[in-house]
């Protein structure tokens, strides 16, 4: 196996772990928030497809087109939303972020070693200066995100998963 393999194969088993932490979720579970003013799952989910979109398109990969108005749904300034007709269903999330994971993954296996080591998109290069860096880091972003539905897993007394 090598680097560009690896880079990708993560990514396609994070989304995994993220459909399986999901997996037992109701609608109403998915607006739940584990504290005051932290981010329900629907939020976080839509906010990741969307970071996937900024990051991936900035480096030339050809990600599937989002929903309409779907960046408009999930940016900071909806993340107090609890409406679930002004979001999306989990249904709409999950399809989107698996099209959207298999995208950046079947992209990332068209790389060459020296394809990682080309700069990462302007915005980001303080913190991912390399296209390796944005691929690990968008895998990291997901695991985080994961870590924190997980909590709310715990608030609704969901069993423990990993």
């Amino acid at each position: 196996m090598n680097t560009v393999e690896f880079l990708a194969g993560n990514m396609l088993g994070a989304e995994g772990m993220m459909k399986m932490t999901l997996g037992d979720f109701s609608e109403q579970d998915m607006l739940v928030r584990p504290v005051a003013r932290a981010n329900h799952a629907v939020w976080q989910l839509g906010h990741l497809i969307g970071s996937q979109q900024f990051m991936f398109s900035a480096l030339g990969a050809q990600l599937p087109e989002l929903p309409a108005g779907f960046a408009e749904r999930f940016n900071a300034k909806t993340a107090g939303v609890d409406d679930p007709a002004k979001l999306a269903s989990k249904a709409e999330l999950l399809e989107v972020l698996g099209k959207s994971c298999a995208a950046v993954a079947a992209w990332a296996r068209t790389l060459t070693p020296a394809d990682l080591d080309k700069p990462g998109p302007e915005p980001m290069r303080q913190y991912a200066p390399t296209v390796a860096h944005v691929l690990a880091m968008s895998v990291s972003h997901l695991m985080m995100h994961m870590g924190q539905i997980q909590v709310i897993r715990r608030k609704l007394g969901k069993p423990v998963l990993f």
